[in-house]
């Protein structure tokens, strides 16, 4: 079975170069937002990837009601194009309700449904309608052969560019595991799958207020995934985790995004 989906400009799956999503979890600010996808630009213009600029216009999802959530659409849809038409680069973000998907859609090539949110119907049937690809994270309480209905109701939606994400199964309280087997069964269904190394260091509710998380965990499970064999990597990333305003425990340092993309890549080399 051949696999290959379109995402913007990018093919994506068998033999097709690896598809990075990356940017910080949440949009702070136009300047900030620019300085980074700038930065991942330069770090991956001499590698085989095709990069994603990736970023929140709202955090819907925070632990706390005093978190940080983002700008919001108008303004965060507005950054994410600026960022577009600068580096003429695919942009995405996750949407939480139906009704951001048509707006999301005129501006992003790929949109992102949370794991939370990854049954939620009426978001995958919306999303589908825009015709743009959709890249759904298997929710943490899920298996991952329960992401075929998932694939099922974006494709009989209208939408064949479909993307399954891992990013960890719940494993008692506040903590997640990788269970590698998912990535090829997902790929089973028909579909490339993205592998969210980022994500997958979370410590869901671990500071009390906010998420944890374990940032030195990210490197050995985005090589793992990548010599299982994956399609895209998804990768957080910040001038200053410590200092962002959501997600920063797991989050890679920007400095240090392409040292560990050379370890993803001589890795995929070897095993292709």
């Amino acid at each position: 079975m051949t696999i290959s989906k379109t995402v913007g400009p990018y093919q994506v799956g068998d033999q097709h170069d690896l598809l990075v999503i990356a940017g910080p979890c949440v949009l702070e600010d136009l300047d900030g937002a620019l300085r980074i996808a700038e930065s991942l630009v330069e770090q991956t213009a001499n590698v085989p990837v095709n990069l994603v600029f990736k970023a929140s216009f709202d955090k819907a999802n925070r632990t706390s009601i005093h978190s940080y959530r983002g700008p919001g659409i108008e303004k965060g849809l507005q950054i994410l194009a600026a960022v577009r038409e600068r580096f003429s680069i695919p942009v995405t973000t996750d949407i939480h309700d139906p009704h951001q998907a048509a707006p999301a859609g005129e501006v992003c090539d790929l949109l992102q449904i949370p794991a939370f949110l990854a049954r939620q119907t009426d978001l995958l049937i919306a999303a589908a309608k825009t015709g743009r690809a959709v890249n759904v994270k298997k929710g943490q309480f899920m298996a991952p052969g329960d992401m075929r209905n998932v694939v099922d109701k974006l494709n009989e939606s209208g939408c064949e560019n479909v993307l399954l994400c891992e990013r960890g199964t719940f494993f008692g309280y506040g903590q997640l595991v990788n269970d590698m087997r998912s990535l090829v069964q997902m790929r089973e269904l028909g579909v490339p799958v993205v592998f969210d190394a980022t994500h997958s260091v979370q410590q869901p509710g671990g500071l009390g207020t906010t998420t944890g998380g374990n940032r030195k965990m990210v490197a050995p499970l985005a090589r793992a995934a990548t010599a299982v064999g994956i399609d895209g990597l998804f990768l957080e990333t910040h001038p200053d985790p410590d200092q962002s305003p959501s997600d920063g425990p797991n989050m890679v340092p920007l400095a240090e995004f392409g040292a560990l993309l050379d370890q993803i890549l001589n890795i995929r080399k070897a095993i292709q």
